[in-house]
């Protein structure tokens, strides 16, 4: 690249020729002096300059653009120029530059690009093919301006309208169009596809407590956390505050969306490790699926939104799917809010108690405190039922307290030295004062501060850890007894025990009922939560021991204490008072105490589909493999149904077993668990099949579902099973 294709250029702009001078205003300069000038404006970035010959092969560049590109100037020379660049898509298509060169006409303007990952410097271009005399095209003559800066503006323009500034995540208005477009290419292609929305719990605590750029860092932390669970290929957004949403293509088995929610849930409820302090949250997730939960992103968010409520409002750091009934949910929720407030403040509560009864010896050592609520309307509610209600409203703070005086109170007159057990909310034992309302009730009723047993979820520890440590310290001082209750569900115990004065831990219902319900007890894992314990000079507790074989297992295992209904259910004030006199209270174990179990069934009436029939049978019991239904008469063994739970939810299964009207049916694949404590089926039987036979393409409705083909085709023979009317 020398003086001579420099100054060409220089004359071919100019029009000059080969004139050695040139008049500028009132004087004149020297070719080069006119060099030197052009020379100045390459340096400066006012103007470079770029020239190829007739081929298209560059052939001069301005050195400022090679150093730009991170090469030397020879390094690009007899290469093609439209190798070199590419043309912005922004500014007309990939194949802009190259048109315009073939066009062999002067064009302005035209953004480019330099080729290749690492560089991003952006040039307009401008140019004119040059001419020798006969009118011969000998090649292109140009200039360019830099506007790599203008361009990084745009885009981060661009980005910021799609993606949120905090987290990078994509924003709400990303989030909606992604939505959209992928809903409207999956209904024409019969596809797909689940929402997740995410919120977070306790995430206001982390503001109020540690400041709102200890808020913001959690945020980003959140976003990597997320990213790191969910797949590639979905999109994640940021819709503002601690509410996130998840788009997830070409997915609608519940039992990986249910995983993929664990997943989320236990990675989010891990502490962080803020500036400012140590923080833990936790996270709720609803999911809703198109196009079982709606076809339009309308739709399916609104029913992933009121599946994430009904997770909020079951205690926080669970996961549901959407579900039809669950508007009809909200609604209930809301008034019996209202009516547990009318409860509490008319004394329509009362306590009844659950033995804990020592391994091996069956005697038993204390007695748990559980809520009783007769509602003039609903007859006995579970608690089940409206504990979460009380928990999402803060008015277990009220009904906590009115507890712990009651059962202190009551303690007191029992026969012997039996410990009373009650179970504290996190939200009761994070309000202030708490330490002095125990201290209180045992003060007023008389009762030995060592006889009351505190029983505290790892909750507790998911707010201000600093708190929490030392309310516990404060009760451990006084004398109270501490019991980590539903050990095994949660994520961190172990730091939790180490930390914490705890006399004993509560190993989980749903951790023993687990390891026997997949029918593979892990003995070995019960036994070292036992040694573990032991270590470190705390008592065990079994819960939820149901039948005579779990008994035996969590004994053998070395369980010092165990609680279920092998042994009793709670027991009134009555009852109590009864069993109580004589002193020493022993109770045998009845192999019949899993039948008194009030073990939850998602469904009661379902449909059996058999060849052309369809009958309405009674559910009595669900697992994961099978169930018991009650209705038909003479069905032999090995018959096969398809059991129709309602919307949508199919599952083959074979009958097992078969007494007169009762038969044990073995599904052909498992259930997978609803996030309600229930089981769903992994798949439903989609709109677009049932499109495919005449039925409106739409959300699927609740019950029997009239639009499968099963149900649809006319009976065109006798019924082989006889129908047995049910009673409930």
């Amino acid at each position: 690249m020398g003086e001579m294709p420099f100054k060409g250029i220089f004359d071919s702009l100019k029009g000059s020729g080969s004139s050695r001078e040139a008049r500028i205003g009132l004087g004149s300069i020297s070719a080069d002096d006119k060099l030197s000038i052009i020379d100045d404006l390459e340096k400066l970035g006012l103007g470079w300059f770029w020239a190829t010959d007739k081929a298209g092969r560059v052939s001069y560049l301005s050195p400022m653009i090679a150093e730009a590109m991170g090469c030397e100037p020879t390094d690009l020379l007899g290469k093609p120029m439209q190798a070199l660049f590419e043309t912005d898509q922004a500014s007309g298509g990939a194949r802009s530059l190259s048109l315009k060169l073939n066009a062999g006409k002067p064009f302005t303007g035209l953004t480019v690009r330099a080729s290749g990952e690492r560089c991003d410097l952006a040039l307009k271009l401008s140019g004119k093919p040059l001419l020798d005399r006969s009118g011969d095209f000998r090649g292109w003559r140009g200039s360019c301006l830099d506007i790599t800066e203008e361009r990084r503006a745009e885009e981060e323009s661009e980005r910021l309208a799609k993606y949120d500034s905090l987290t990078g995540l994509s924003n709400r208005h990303r989030m909606a169009q992604r939505i959209d477009s992928t809903l409207n290419a999956f209904r024409a292609a019969k596809r797909n596809c689940a929402i997740m929305m995410l919120d977070l719990d306790r995430f206001k605590q982390v503001n109020d407590t540690l400041g709102h750029a200890a808020g913001d860092e959690l945020l980003r932390q959140v976003s990597s956390r997320l990213q790191r669970v969910i797949d590639g290929g979905c999109e994640i957004g940021r819709l503002g505050g601690d509410e996130f949403q998840v788009m997830l293509p070409d997915m609608d088995d519940r039992g990986k969306l249910g995983e993929i929610a664990k997943k989320i849930i236990e990675m989010l409820s891990q502490p962080y490790s803020l500036e400012e302090g140590r923080a833990s949250i936790g996270a709720s997730v609803g999911i809703a699926i198109a196009p079982h939960d709606g076809i339009t992103r309308e739709e399916v968010t609104r029913s992933a939104d009121l599946a994430l409520y009904a997770a909020k409002g079951g205690g926080r750091g669970q996961f549901r799917f959407y579900s039809t009934d669950l508007e009809h949910e909200a609604n209930l929720r809301k008034r019996m809010e209202e009516d547990l407030r009318s409860a509490i403040d008319g004394g329509e509560f009362s306590l009844a108690y659950q033995p804990i009864v020592s391994a091996g010896a069956n005697r038993v050592v204390a007695l748990e405190a559980q809520y009783r609520w007769i509602d003039p309307e609903r007859g006995e509610v579970s608690p089940a039922t409206f504990l979460p209600i009380a928990e999402g409203s803060r008015l277990i703070v009220q009904l906590g307290e009115w507890a712990l005086n009651q059962a202190c109170m009551e303690a007191m007159q029992w026969e012997g030295e039996i410990n009373v057990a009650l179970n504290v909310s996190s939200v009761q034992f994070t309000t202030d004062g708490f330490v002095q309302k125990v201290e209180k009730a045992l003060k007023e009723s008389g009762l030995p501060a060592e006889r009351l047993e505190l029983q505290l979820s790892e909750s507790v520890f998911l707010g201000d850890a600093g708190s929490a440590d030392k309310v516990l310290s404060a009760l451990f001082k006084m004398g109270v007894r501490l019991t980590l209750d539903q050990f095994g569900a949660g994520f961190s115990s172990l730091s939790y025990l180490r930390r914490a004065p705890f006399n004993s831990i509560k190993i989980g219902e749903k951790f023993l009922l687990g390891t026997m319900f997949d029918d593979k007890p892990d003995t070995e894992l019960i036994k070292a939560i036992v040694t573990l314990a032991k270590a470190m000079g705390m008592d065990t507790i079994a819960d939820g021991v149901e039948s005579i074989e779990l008994l035996d297992l969590v004994v053998a295992c070395g369980v010092a204490q165990v609680q279920g209904y092998v042994f009793s259910d709670a027991l009134d004030k009555e009852q109590l008072d009864k069993a109580l006199k004589g002193g020493t209270w022993h109770i045998e174990p009845l192999a019949s105490g899993s039948q008194r179990a009030s073990r939850r069934t998602v469904f009661r009436k379902v449909g059996l589909i058999h060849e052309d029939h369809y009958y309405e049978v009674t559910m009595r019991n669900l697992s994961r493999s099978g169930c018991m239904i009650e209705g038909l008469r003479d069905v032999p063994l090995g018959e096969q149904f398809v059991v129709d739970f309602g919307g949508g939810q199919l599952a083959v299964a074979t009958v097992k077993r078969a007494s007169e009207d009762t038969q044990g049916l073995e599904f052909e694949q498992e259930l997978v668990d609803d996030g309600a404590g229930g089981l769903c089926t992994r798949h439903r039987v989609s709109p677009y099949e049932l499109a495919a036979v005449g039925a409106p393409l739409e959300a699927l409705p609740a019950g029997r579902y009239t639009g499968l083909p099963a149900a649809q085709v006319a009976s065109k023979s006798v019924p082989r099973f006889q129908l047995v009317p049910q009673l409930g």
